[in-house]
């Protein structure tokens, strides 16, 4: 495979660590919760989409919870958005009139989100002074900052509560809920960027964080386990890496099958998480087009694997015909050999072949469209915008929709900036960074059964198995 040409290193990098700050709407406050009135959805904007797919809604981020928008979870009848500044709760009952329930101002970046009954865990990788909300800003350097996730009481979605709070090396840059028992939760924190000028982050930084939480008292959730993945070091070495391993930047449970894929920089890993507490790698690939191994996501048979490669660290234009193909792209790989120790086998790469010019755009989060004994994927690609993916062939993977809002300086109309793109209860939601939530109904005969799939809760990284009404 022919290499494509390298994005400058000069690209700013919106979603690494400690590579600048987001200037927040307002300062932080002790009162740190904000209660939000009902909104009525923006109009629609100026966009371009295949025919199979319908803009319904989009609600604005306002202040003060108006920095980056990030990860999406799901509970019931509201859709939980994280933020830099803190997150909001969305009432979905009626996808194409979303109203914010609550926002919750508690700044901290990275904003990533999990949800486990009245239970939200939120991933904080900036320092903050302190564990609290309304906490100032401070350094890496500082050996009493905290950063790691901070744990609120969702039984009231119009009022959320700060619970606790748990430190974690690193602090978290994501985090992924995997069920414990009925009175246990567990949540995998992957972080990295170590120095040896940060005290509570130092080289080599080789391993997870492994959170446990009961939850008849979360307060008291610690960390039991700090499992190091790469004993004998990452991958260092390899021409093209945006970073070389240290660390995992996100990871994917699928706990019917008590396996996992984690997304970790330089390196893509099968975990056996039979025991929860001690994860076992059970093999490790790299791809010499890969630059930043991303996330991950199974197919619903644990067949196969996609995952992304976000060259360009989510700061520059990869959509491009000299970039190529190959890279800023998904890779699907099929699950061969046992079900308890799978083996990764390359099926094939896929690109949205739109071009997007100088708009930053690299493959980013998505989930399966669950339409029983099929496999369909809805993705982000920031300002690429949505893309609606059949994975039917592991070996031809194509794009059957999309949605590209097109900005328009003349009409004020905000272009695409995806985060996250999620099917959810038969809508697709997507989390934007500067737009705020976009509401997106696809009308496509090949995935009409996904709409009988219904849950009472989604994680996105916590794959659940669907089946026909379920």
């Amino acid at each position: 495979m022919r290499p494509a040409s390298p994005v400058p290193p000069s690209a700013p990098r919106r979603t690494r660590r400690r590579a600048g700050r987001l200037t927040a709407g307002v300062a932080a406050s002790a009162a740190a919760l904000l209660l939000g009135t009902a909104l009525a959805p923006a109009a629609a904007a100026d966009d371009t989409s295949s025919d199979n797919v319908e803009h319904l809604a989009n609600v604005p981020l306002q202040a003060p919870v108006d920095s980056v928008g990030s990860d999406l979870a799901f509970s019931g009848d509201y859709a939980i958005d994280g933020n830099y500044n803190g997150f909001i709760v969305y009432d979905i009952s009626d996808p194409t009139s979303p109203q914010v329930a609550s926002r919750v101002l508690c700044e901290g970046g990275q904003g990533d989100v999990s949800v486990s009954g009245d239970l939200l865990y939120y991933s904080v990788d900036y320092p903050r002074e302190s564990e609290e909300c309304g906490a100032p800003a401070s350094t890496p350097e500082d050996a009493d900052a905290f950063e790691g996730v901070r744990i609120f009481d969702l039984s009231d979605k119009t009022a959320p509560k700060y619970v606790g709070a748990v430190r974690t090396d690193c602090g978290s840059h994501t985090n992924t809920l995997v069920p414990g028992d009925a009175d246990t939760d567990y949540v995998y924190v992957s972080s990295y960027a170590p120095s040896d000028s940060y005290p509570n982050c130092k080289p080599p930084h080789d391993k997870i964080s492994v959170i446990e939480v009961p939850k008849d008292d979360p307060a008291s959730a610690s960390v039991v386990n700090e499992p190091v993945i790469f004993p004998e070091g990452g991958n260092e070495d390899q021409d093209g890496l945006l970073l070389p391993t240290q660390g995992c930047h996100d990871i994917t449970v699928f706990p019917a099958r008590d396996i996992a894929a984690a997304a970790c920089m330089g390196d893509g890993v099968m975990l056996d998480i039979s025991d929860p507490v001690e994860p076992e790698v059970t093999e490790t690939v790299r791809d010499e087009n890969f630059a930043f191994w991303h996330s991950a996501t199974f197919t619903n048979d644990a067949r196969s694997v996609l995952f992304t490669d976000e060259l360009g660290g989510g700061g520059a234009p990869t959509c491009t015909e000299e970039i190529g193909p190959e890279r800023g792209a998904d890779a699907i790989y099929s699950l061969k050999g046992g079900k308890r120790h799978p083996r990764l086998e390359f099926a094939s790469y896929f690109k949205i072949d739109r071009h997007q010019g100088e708009q930053v755009c690299v493959a980013h989060n998505g989930s399966l469209i669950p339409v029983p004994g099929k496999d369909y994927f809805v993705q982000s690609w920031y300002q690429g915008g949505v893309s609606v993916i059949d994975l039917n062939d592991p070996e031809n993977p194509r794009e059957i929709g999309y949605f590209d809002v097109a900005p328009d300086e003349e009409t004020g109309v905000i272009g695409s900036d995806t985060w996250s793109t999620y099917y959810y209860n038969g809508h697709v939601y997507s989390s934007d960074i500067v737009r705020g939530l976009d509401v997106l109904k696809l009308d496509d005969r090949r995935l009409r059964k996904a709409e009988k799939v219904t849950y009472d809760e989604f994680n996105p990284q916590s794959q659940p198995r669907y089946r026909p009404g379920r």
